[in-house]
């Protein structure tokens, strides 16, 4: 019987390709590691290749880069190729996080292998890469290699606030199957500012065991890969032929002792991974767990569930709207990265409450008091002005209060209710009416209900990094705000008038 070799070739191999596109620097990456004993495999250059693509610009071709391959069969090894190319070839900044400490150190280990125990290291195994080092950390949970050309790699385990006070081009996700939102939020920030201009987020890992908070944006990147609506993804796959989540148990066990399915989905099969040790998993895992932990199978793309139908909210627009409808709310979101703040402006219609976003509200680079004083002059004293719990809006809330500001602050439990509240004004009760704006449109496209807690409630998330979120939570806050703090005046008693969009 010929021996059983995993295939090189991934399931899923999906990238964008612009015209004009290069791939010079995978070429460079692959032939830099090799020189210095990092042999890639055939499937890890297709990962190089896959991410390290740059528009006729110069710039990267997709700003998320993702592998997902069961364990141990090398994916680390591919990132390490393009850590090592990219801190001394391009000069770039680093921070590569894992789920856990050991992990981490780890991947310090691994590439400080290249570089030495610390700067004019004697015994360095290459010198040449030594003589670039200005510093390498060996403190537990402040691991770096740093470098005289600037590049850096900064080695760290995740947590609520792990990444403050970093500045990087590539933030590493490891262990992405661990990875929680939260985490994600605190995170993402540190790219926003990139030396390089040029940020680059890279997931890694298998499939959550669960779905659930758990793994949640790792499911959400495959999505946006495999459903084809994150345009500027590149994302690498060895899986099985399959979905599991439809088969009927005698289905499953078939389809995981099939043995071609081994292959598809572990490319170092029979080099890295013995097939005695596939045969000694399939005795001893349920078929659920070989299909996620051997086969590396996903749940479909394309789960998460959307709130609001676009037939269901086109069904609200209005083409015009009356003038002396009065102000009843205004809401305030910001994203995580701090690059984009939304005001909507909710009023009393005739049915219930209309919301719309202004045409000339202050960007997030505006000044603190700039914004502040925009928002005071449409709400006053009596305007609600609301915003949720856990978004940096919150740094405004202080100086519009000192204004005089009636400002609201939507905990979980609240928000809840604000976001099945205008779930429920679209689809039930027909009261919400919107000005069929493309920012607020493409927010609520790109949105989904992310189930959070017990009883039924879920709150916003977006389907990929590319959406704003922003208009639809500021949205969600402005109804929520009209419907339980604001007061219904006369029409054309509102403070300055309607205000919505001047």
């Amino acid at each position: 019987m010929a021996a059983l070799i995993g295939s090189q070739v991934p399931r899923y191999n999906i990238m964008p390709a612009p015209g004009g596109f290069t791939t010079e620097d995978a070429e460079l990456a692959i032939a830099f590691a090799a020189g210095y004993g990092l042999q890639a495999d055939e499937w890890q250059e297709t990962v190089c290749e896959s991410w390290l693509r740059r528009t006729k610009r110069g710039h990267w071709c997709a700003s998320t880069w993702g592998i997902t391959v069961s364990r141990q069969n090398g994916k680390n090894g591919s990132l390490e190729i393009v850590e090592l190319y990219g801190v001394v070839a391009l000069g770039l900044k680093f921070l590569h996080t894992a789920h856990e400490v050991k992990t981490a150190r780890k991947a310090f280990s691994r590439l400080k292998f290249f570089f030495g125990e610390k700067a004019n290291d004697p015994t360095a195994k290459f010198p040449e890469l030594n003589a670039l080092v200005r510093e390498i950390r060996n403190t537990n949970g402040q691991e770096a290699i740093i470098l005289h050309n600037g590049g850096s790699v900064e080695f760290i385990a995740r947590s609520k606030g792990s990444g403050r006070g970093f500045t990087v081009d590539v933030l590493v996700l490891d262990e992405a199957q661990d990875l929680q939102d939260h985490e994600l939020e605190a995170l993402l920030p540190t790219t926003s500012a990139a030396p390089s201009g040029d940020p680059v987020t890279i997931f890694m890992g298998t499939p959550p065991k669960d779905t659930g908070e758990v793994g949640e944006p790792f499911v959400r990147a495959r999505d946006g890969a495999v459903d084809g609506s994150d345009k500027r993804i590149a994302w690498v796959e060895f899986s099985a032929d399959g979905d599991v989540s439809t088969m009927k148990a005698d289905e499953l066990e078939r389809f995981v002792r099939d043995r071609k399915n081994w292959a598809d989905a572990n490319p170092a099969l029979g080099t890295r991974i013995n097939l005695t040790t596939v045969e000694a998993e399939l005795a001893r895992f349920s078929a659920a767990s070989f299909a996620r932990e051997r086969l590396n199978m996903w749940p479909a793309a394309g789960t998460a569930t959307a709130a609001i139908s676009a037939t269901a909210w086109d069904a609200c627009r209005l083409e015009v709207v009356p003038e002396e409808w009065p102000l009843a709310a205004i809401g305030v979101d910001m994203n995580p990265e701090r690059t984009q703040i939304t005001m909507t402006m909710a009023a009393f219609s005739e049915s219930g409450v209309h919301l719309e976003l202004p045409s000339n509200a202050p960007g997030a680079a505006a000044p603190s008091q700039e914004l502040v004083d925009w928002i005071f002059q449409r709400a006053r004293k009596r305007i609600p002005v609301v915003m949720d719990a856990y978004s940096p809006a919150r740094s405004l809330e202080p100086l519009l209060k000192k204004k005089g500001c009636k400002v609201f602050i939507l905990g979980p439990a609240e928000l809840s209710q604000a976001c099945g509240g205008l779930s429920d004004a679209v689809l039930k009760d027909k009261t919400l009416t919107h000005f069929d704006q493309e920012a607020l449109n493409a927010s609520l496209a790109g949105a989904y209900k992310e189930p959070f807690g017990k009883g039924g409630a879920w709150k916003w998330n977006r389907k990929t990094f590319e959406v704003d979120l922003t208009p639809i939570m500021a949205a969600t806050c402005a109804h929520f705000g009209a419907v339980k703090f604001g007061k219904k005046r006369a029409p054309g008693n509102a403070t300055g008038g309607r205000v919505m969009v001047l």
